[in-house]
Order: C-alpha cells, then sequence, then structure tokens
C-alpha cells in the first residue's frame, strides 16, 4: 500500500471535495487566465486580452520594470507573497508564483506526514491568493529531476496531487513546472505522470539551440512553454577561466551584448508556442560574484543590461546610457593572462571604457577575496565577501594603485562606474598571490 498516496487522498476527500461544484471549474474563456489554441498557435489569454509575457525573474525593482516596458515578475518561494503581489498590482504587472517543492530524495516520499504537511501548506497559499488580481500563474517546483526510475514513483504521485489540488483549488490560473534546458525525458516523464497546462523552462549558454530541440520533439510534445529564466552564460557553462579555475566575467557591457543576441535571435521571432519569456536576474544577487547575473547593484542602480532590456520590449532606448566598459587590465594584462603577483606589493589597474563618457560622477573599486574554490558545496556562503578595503592604495577615475594581499590565495578586484542618471558599469579581473612556502 502507497501510504503517502492514500495520506493525500483522503485529505483531498475530506478537506477539498466537498466544497467542489461544476460552477467552481469555468469553461476556458471564462477564467481569468487561460491558454488558448488556435491554427497552430497558443495565445496566454489575462482577463480576456492576449497577454505575451515580457518579464525578469526577481522580486524587486518592480517599478523600474514596468517602466521598462516589462508586464511580469516571476518568484521562486512565497517569501512575502502578499507583499510581492500588492506591489506588482500597484505597478502594472503580473506574476508567476513559484510554489516550492521540497525533497532529499525519490525515498523521501514515504514519508506520509511530511508529505502531507507540505501539501497542506501550498493549498493554503493557493486558496490565500487565488483571487489576487496580480497572480498569472503557479509553478510547483523549479529546475526539478523527472527521471525514469521506479525509485521515483512516490515522488510523481505526490507532484501529481499538488498540481491536481491547484487545478480544484484555482481553476481561474494555469499550472506549471520549470525544467532546466530542454531535457526530453523530463519533458516526456512532466507530460505523463501530471496534469500541467504548460511547460516552463530556464535556459542559459543552450538558448541559442533551444529552437532546434523543442522542434525535434514534437513526436510526444506540441504544447506551450513558457522561458521562466534566460540570460547570459553562468560559469557552470564552459565559461573560461584562469589557470587556479577562477572564473573570467564579462564585463556589463559585453553582458548587455549578449542578453540581445540571445533575444533577437532565439526569443524575438516568436514561435507560435512560446507564452513569453523572464530575463534573469531582475534584481541583485551574490552567485558566485555580486556582479555576475545582477541586473541592479546593491544600491539599486541600473546596469546596461536593464537599459538594453528596455529596447528589447519598448523598441527604444532611455535617454541616458550608462558608461560602456571594455575590459579590466592590472599592469596592462588581462585576466586570460593568469595574473600573479607577490604578496605585498603594489600594482596598477585601469578600466578600458569603449568609449570617453562625460557623465561618469564617481569609480568605486572594491578588492574581494574569492569564495568559490571550497570543496564543499555547503562552504560556499551566497553572501558577498567583506571587502579588503585597505588595499586600495590610491584611485582616481578609470586607474588605481593595488597593495596586494599578505595572505597567499585566489582574489578579484572589482570596480563599478556610476554616472548621474541612476547608472553603474562594472568589471573585475581576478588575480593570484602566490605566497612562498
Amino acid at each position: 500500500m502507497y501510504v503517502p498516496r492514500l495520506a493525500v487522498t483522503l485529505f483531498l476527500l475530506i478537506t477539498v471535495l466537498p466544497f467542489c461544484s461544476p460552477k467552481r471549474v469555468p469553461p476556458a474563456e471564462k477564467r481569468k487566465v487561460f491558454i488558448d489554441h488556435k491554427a497552430g498557435k497558443f495565445t496566454l489569454f489575462r482577463n480576456g486580452h492576449p497577454f505575451f509575457i515580457k518579464g525578469g525573474s526577481g522580486y524587486t525593482h518592480l517599478a523600474t520594470l514596468h517602466e521598462s516596458g516589462g508586464n511580469t515578475i516571476r518568484v521562486w518561494d512565497t517569501a512575502n507573497l502578499g507583499r510581492i503581489l500588492d506591489e506588482a498590482e500597484a505597478n502594472h504587472l503580473a506574476v508567476v508564483v513559484g510554489l516550492p517543492f521540497h525533497y532529499a530524495d525519490a525515498l523521501s516520499f514515504y514519508d506520509a506526514d511530511r508529505l502531507l504537511k507540505q501539501y497542506k501548506a501550498l493549498q493554503k497559499v493557493v486558496h490565500t491568493y487565488k483571487y489576487h488580481p496580480a497572480l498569472l500563474m503557479w509553478c510547483v517546483g523549479n529546475e526539478l529531476y523527472f527521471p525514469f526510475n521506479l525509485r521515483y514513483n512516490d515522488f510523481y504521485s505526490a507532484f501529481g496531487d499538488i498540481v491536481d489540488m491547484i487545478h480544484v483549488e484555482d481553476p481561474d490560473h494555469p499550472v506549471t513546472t520549470t525544467i532546466l534546458n530542454v531535457h526530453s525525458k523530463y519533458i516526456f516523464n512532466v507530460l505523463r505522470k501530471s496534469n500541467v497546462d504548460l511547460i516552463s523552462l530556464n535556459v542559459f549558454n543552450k538558448l541559442p539551440d533551444m529552437k532546434r530541440q523543442i522542434d525535434g520533439l514534437t513526436w510526444f510534445w506540441k504544447g506551450p512553454y513558457l522561458l521562466t529564466e534566460w540570460g547570459i552564460d553562468g560559469p557552470w557553462s564552459g565559461t573560461a577561466f584562469t589557470a587556479w579555475g577562477a572564473y573570467i566575467e564579462n564585463s556589463s557591457t559585453k553582458k548587455a551584448e549578449m542578453y540581445r543576441e540571445r533575444y533577437e535571435k532565439a526569443i524575438a521571432p516568436t514561435d507560435p508556442r512560446l507564452l513569453g519569456s523572464l530575463v534573469f536576474y531582475w534584481g541583485q544577487k551574490q552567485e558566485y560574484t555580486h556582479t555576475w547575473f545582477s541586473m541592479f547593484d546593491e544600491e539599486g542602480n541600473r546596469s546596461e543590461s536593464v537599459s538594453l532590456m528596455q529596447y528589447l520590449w519598448t523598441g527604444k532606448f532611455p535617454d541616458h546610457m550608462p558608461p560602456q566598459i571594455n575590459y579590466m587590465l592590472i599592469e596592462k594584462k588581462g585576466a586570460p593572462s593568469d595574473l600573479m603577483f607577490n604578496p605585498a606589493v603594489t600594482v596598477h589597474a585601469e578600466v578600458v571604457l569603449l568609449q570617453p563618457d562625460s557623465n561618469i560622477t564617481r569609480v568605486k573599486w572594491e578588492l574581494l577575496p574569492e569564495d568559490w574554490y571550497h570543496t564543499k558545496e555547503e562552504d560556499i556562503k551566497p553572501v558577498k565577501p567583506p571587502p579588503i578595503e585597505e588595499h586600495i592604495k590610491a584611485g582616481e577615475g578609470l586607474t588605481a594603485e593595488i597593495l596586494t594581499p599578505s595572505v597567499g590565495g585566489p582574489y578579484r578586484l572589482f570596480a563599478k562606474l556610476y554616472d548621474k542618471f541612476g547608472n553603474f558599469s562594472t568589471c573585475n579581473i581576478p588575480f593570484y598571490v602566490v605566497k612562498d612556502p
């Protein structure tokens, strides 16, 4: 006997079904949000009107998102969900709400109490917010594994139960889940094991090849899909690195160029099955560095990628663009040169622009220890390491004198350029301090 499935089924019969009636399941065209399919094209409708999703994955800077031409924000969990929904509504945005789906491994779902607790918690969230005007759809989990494996039968049952619960509790909004890249086995199993309304994809370095991969799956999948995350290459995707394994990060200008190229080639020529896209990351976060994916800085200033997304969404650039950076050099050498220095020596750093910019008001230099090289993943903290301020000896404009640390190991030098219009640009360079034993 499958205990978790039975527990959920009994709970569903006792708490949900008595309140169900045919009136709770309106036809598609009467729902607040639904997906229409005509003449080979899928169209998302919201409040009776076609709604092509243009937005970001994040939970901050919602006013800027609207001002830039976006219409949707996607969040991964339910933290501060009420506030986010209210703020989104105030800024004319819709919200793709992520519902966390936790599991340690396939066998963990034999824990009936744990399974039922998760089910109740998610049902409460759906019941609480299903009438909020900013709600667009529900997304169960993020980048879950959907393998061919009998060990996962209880996982699939638990996942399917939650999808079905949402459909009963809230027939007005579609239900999806996200899959990393176009993973054919995962897509097949999601469609076979659950009643999701659409597939959502998180695609980065493989975005140029996404359409070809999707077309190759039409023998079993011809439905709609959404890009819930897309953007620049992450460090995990073949990015260049130094001799000691430090990833080489592009300048903010080169990142904007990559956003533009990928959007125009892979997203703008709209696939009739594509319901829209959400750029990553609409906010500021520490992931390998505090600038790698961040389209904003800690103070809320906008990067060139924000300006670029405004152009892609509206056809118009902002009146004032951020400073455009080519690269950073230390001692006239770039990151691919594998920069290694002795402890406590002074080196010269400079930022090279694509063209002069008279709107730059200040340049902020920061020297940070690297935190990516720990052998255990749990030792890597999603928090910006404290800067080593006393080692920035002197800086004037686009140049600075740096005193290398006395402790050997990997470091990274950052520069942020600010203008008088609330924009910033950034670049960094890794180097290694070699200390004799």
